[in-house]
């Protein structure tokens, strides 16, 4: 217990978002994480963890994406804390990436979003195909 004068130290939870309220980022954190570049690049540096993978070696493993596209995925994730992102000052220069915690703590619920999407997409395919005829 703090005697006379000194602080209390309180901890409280973070605030949570609310993706109801349109002036909440919690709107474009899943615009971001719904995106099928983030969710295969988030598996391919999961899965390397706890190495780290070059841009020329992401750009291989996710086949059509393009550099840009790759680029603008992999310099938002970071900013978002979900990736690290290393440069070794070699000619050319040698840019690597791996996952933080953050980032592997989203592999698990994408992994799952991805099964199911391969699990149904036969069903959902019929299901278009059907809505497209009438």
């Amino acid at each position: 217990m703090p005697t006379r004068g000194e602080p209390r130290v309180t901890t409280s939870p973070p605030p949570r978002g609310d993706l109801f309220d349109p002036n909440c980022p919690t709107r474009h954190l899943l615009d971001r994480i719904g995106d099928k570049w983030t969710a295969m690049a988030i598996k391919v540096l999961a899965q390397a963890h706890p190495d780290e993978v070059r841009f020329a070696d992401l750009r291989r493993r996710i086949p059509g994406i393009s550099s840009k596209m790759l680029s603008q995925t992999l310099q938002a994730l970071v900013a978002d804390g979900l990736l690290t992102r290393r440069v070794e000052a070699t000619v050319p220069p040698a840019v690597w990436y791996g996952a933080t915690p953050l980032g592997l703590s989203l592999d698990q619920p994408l992994a799952i979003l991805r099964n199911w999407a391969e699990s149904h997409m036969a069903e959902i395919d019929t299901h278009r195909r059907t809505s497209q005829a009438t």
